[in-house]
């Protein structure tokens, strides 16, 4: 296997330490994935160099030009403290013409607009709640076709950011409290979209003309009450003693129903195709009692800590984690030839 100069690129308060111990190091607890994929590229055999960003593109330019690294690990999820500026340092890239991991600006552009990525699915008859978006600093609209309970959360944030149990609301006096609070916490402005009873599933995807998926996953509410909302809340997504809790669980799909997972992952594919999505991808689903498939996000560059759903998924696969990562840094080579 050839050995690479690999800029690993993250936010400038995410730099793994030089001196940490290991993973139980609580130096790296907010750090984990950075801290993971730094490791297994180490392992691999790869030369590493960590560069901090977060609103200059100088120490990215400054190491391009004086180390020449074969290809930048793109671990940004923000610039500038924005989630919807990460395609604008991808398209730096392209202009450096250096190969990166992920997906393409494009991708990151559509994907990271809920609201612009559920009118492209819809167009093409892929199933998505219905919505509306509700900017900051304007008046408040009335959607009357709009229908209740909806789930309220930030536009463009990922990770669930904003998401908790008071985003689940079922009349206008919840849905404009909630919007004023988004828009206070987040920054970014609002969309309320309708709440889909289902199973919640995840799908990852590795690929970029040719998308291999890995095994379903699921999350699962084992304690939650008959018609309580069912959601990944930031603290379901975040906090394990939550989860543990309130019986909520991260764990592979079960007893779908015949050909469903074939359907899946054929509808996971054509999303990809529609948002012009490679590299590695979740999608974020829900699967109703009628069967009936909706999208509820797709998400590129998704976590890759080691104990996140797309390694682990990958995992099932018999894809090790450092194999994992492997197969990233070689589809974002492959994608620039």
């Amino acid at each position: 296997m050839r050995k690479l100069r690999v800029m690993l690129l993250v936010h400038s308060s995410l730099v793994p330490p030089e001196d940490a111990t290991g993973p139980d190091d609580p130096r790296v607890d907010d750090c984990d994935t950075e801290y993971d994929v730094k490791q297994a590229l180490l392992a691999l055999g790869h030369e590493v160099r960590v560069v901090g960003a977060y609103d200059e593109l100088a120490p990215i330019r400054q190491t391009l030009e004086e180390w020449q690294p074969h290809i930048v690990f793109n671990l940004l999820e923000e610039f500038a403290g924005r989630g919807d500026f990460d395609y604008y340092v991808v398209s730096y890239l392209e202009m450096m013409r250096v190969p990166y991991t992920g997906c393409k600006p494009r991708g990151l552009l559509l994907a990271r607009d809920k609201a612009l990525s559920k009118k492209l699915l819809k167009y093409h008859h892929i199933h998505a709640p219905e919505f509306a978006v509700f900017p900051r600093n304007r008046a408040y609209k009335h959607h009357p076709n709009l229908p209740y309970p909806l789930i309220v959360k930030s536009l463009t944030e990922e990770g669930s950011v904003g998401i908790a149990q008071a985003s689940f609301v079922e009349n206008d006096d919840q849905l404009k409290e909630r919007i004023r609070i988004i828009h206070e916490t987040t920054q970014s402005d609002a969309i309320a979209e309708q709440y889909i009873v289902g199973r919640e599933l995840y799908v990852t995807l590795l690929g970029n003309s040719r998308l291999q998926a890995f095994p379903i996953r699921e999350l699962t509410f084992d304690q939650v009450e008959d018609g309580a909302p069912r959601m990944a809340t930031y603290k379901v997504k975040w906090d394990g003693d939550y989860r543990k809790r309130w019986g909520i669980n991260f764990q592979f799909a079960r007893n779908l129903p015949d050909r469903m997972p074939e359907t899946i992952v054929k509808t996971c594919r054509r999303i990809c195709r529609v948002l012009d999505l490679n590299g590695y991808i979740r999608i974020d689903l829900r699967l109703r009692p009628d069967g009936t498939l909706f999208v509820l996000e797709a998400n590129p560059n998704p976590g890759i800590a080691s104990y996140e759903e797309a390694s682990l998924s990958a995992e099932k696969a018999g894809v090790n984690y450092q194999q994992f990562i492997q197969r990233i840094v070689n589809l974002g080579l492959a994608a620039k030839n």
